[in-house]
């Protein structure tokens, strides 16, 4: 199984360096909007699949998302309870000072 950390042990420095590629963020924010989690190719973003797989895995082993694997999608989710636990605000304060559009 891919590496996610425990709730006690997410780093702030690694969350916040997760969080500050602009297409990470996009992802973030979109998984903040949805209740199910999404397949990794749902993401309408501009990057090759290595490069797609590259922010994933950034954000899985910050502890920003969760993955799990369904058959032969990988299905992403926002730890938003863990982060709020652990950081609480964070989530929030970060998400409302992406731009819209």
């Amino acid at each position: 199984m891919k590496f996610h950390p425990k709730t006690e042990d997410i780093e702030l420095a690694a969350v916040l360096h997760a969080l500050s590629d602009p297409h990470r963020l996009r992802i973030v924010e979109s998984l903040a909007g949805d209740s199910e989690p999404r397949r990794c190719g749902s993401f309408a973003l501009d990057v090759t699949k290595s490069t797609l797989t590259h922010h994933f895995r950034v954000l899985r082993e910050a502890g920003v998302i969760e993955q799990r694997i369904e058959g032969t999608a990988r299905l992403n989710s926002l730890r938003r309870d863990d982060l709020d636990q652990r950081f609480p605000g964070l989530l929030d304060a970060v998400l409302g000072s992406v731009p819209v559009g």
